[in-house]
């Protein structure tokens, strides 16, 4: 399988820092720091045990409620003051500085939604159920059923070429096997969607609602019951219904147009941004490769953390813990930061590499592994 390459000068931190590039992850073969070995299914069973154990005692599985329902009081007062400022300025260019300011409150009622999916909020699950449905589907017109179901198949095998539905091939290709057989306009894709991956996201908000709408009326496609569908598709419909209305109302046509756009642009980028460092470039994993991986290893070694403090928390809506987030997914995205010291000094016991990199330098190392992925499509390979 391909995947990124140590460049000669990249060099692991000490193991003092419990931190490693993605570049240590790759060379941990070598060391068999990845692969378990023949008979070691019992202890891929016992690794994470004893991490959950303290986990538990130190009571970081916790929900907390009060700090979920200041944020998303404070998140719904300041959407309320965008739709407020829209029809305030309406008719006035000025209109459009509001985009990029609801394009980033968009991304955090996304957050929301997914804490939510993850039972990190509350562990009622109606509860949870109807956070999502009004984070998801009213305000951002995303079907919850569709997200949970495609989210929680890629939570439990993180970069499996067979079983992640986030590495399958379509638009872009996550492994040179994947790549080959393209043909015209894909093949072309492939061949640049290291420089074509940005500005792809940017389709991700219209995409989403697309998703969504094609779930809903799947017969095949995930859902509870016909009436969930019915609520899910009726919710879907008032959000574009809203969201038109609110736009043509506030202002004329041509701006309406402009500011949707500008909007969702900027909401898919942000998204692509908060989500493009957590796994790509990572290892990629089969069934050969993968097997007798515990819960541990397949969380740890497939994700990437991203260093920063609490604005880089708040940018990346908690995704930055990536590695703790998938091994704990339903613990409160504020107890990821005080379990990260917990998390990183029981691999550095295993001798298992921990990935974390600070944000631009994991966006080069996803783009370079992007690059290598559509390299035997280029001229003259």
């Amino acid at each position: 399988m391909p995947h990124v390459s140590a460049t000669p000068h990249q060099r692991p931190p000490s193991p003092a820092s419990g931190a490693t590039a993605v570049a240590e992850v790759h060379a941990g073969r070598s060391r068999g720091a990845q692969r378990p070995a023949v008979g070691s299914e019992r202890a891929a069973g016992s690794e994470f045990a004893p991490l959950l154990r303290t986990v538990k005692e130190q009571g970081l599985l916790a929900h907390r409620e009060g700090w979920y329902a200041r944020g998303i009081a404070v998140n719904l007062l300041c959407l309320a003051g965008v739709v407020a400022g829209t029809f305030a300025l309406g008719g006035s260019w000025w209109v459009l500085l509001l985009a990029p300011v609801l394009a980033v409150l968009s991304a955090r009622t996304a957050f929301i939604g997914h804490d939510a999916g993850h039972a990190q909020i509350t562990g009622d699950r109606r509860i949870s159920r109807l956070i999502q449905l009004l984070h998801g589907n009213v305000l951002l017109g995303m079907s919850q059923e569709w997200w949970n179901d495609k989210h929680n198949r890629h939570h439990a095998n993180p970069n499996h070429i067979d079983k992640d539905p986030d590495v399958v091939a379509d638009v872009l290709v996550f492994t040179q096997q994947q790549a080959v057989g393209r043909a015209g306009f894909r093949r072309w894709l492939t061949r640049h969607q290291a420089l074509l991956f940005f500005p792809l996201t940017t389709l991700e908000g219209i995409a989403l609602k697309v998703y969504g709408f094609q779930s809903v009326f799947d017969p095949n496609g995930p859902g509870k019951s016909v009436r969930a569908r019915v609520v899910e598709g009726l919710l879907l419909a008032v959000h574009v219904v809203g969201y038109v209305a609110l736009l043509l109302t506030a202002m004329p046509v041509g701006q309406a147009l402009v500011f949707g756009l500008i909007h969702q642009m900027l909401f898919g980028l942000h998204l692509g941004m908060a989500f493009a460092p957590n796994h790509k470039g990572m290892e990629m994993v089969d069934a050969e490769s993968g097997k007798g991986w515990g819960h541990l290893r397949r969380q740890v070694l497939t994700s990437r953390n991203i260093r920063g403090g609490r604005v880089t928390d708040w940018l990346l809506g908690g995704l930055n813990y990536q590695v703790e987030h998938h091994l704990f997914p339903s613990m409160p995205r504020p107890n990821l930061r005080l379990v990260q010291p917990l998390v990183r000094a029981h691999c550095r016991r295993l001798s298992l590499p921990y990935a974390e990199t600070g944000l631009v330098e994991s966006y080069r190392q996803a783009l370079a592994h992007m690059r290598e992925v559509g390299e035997p499509l280029r001229p003259g390979a």
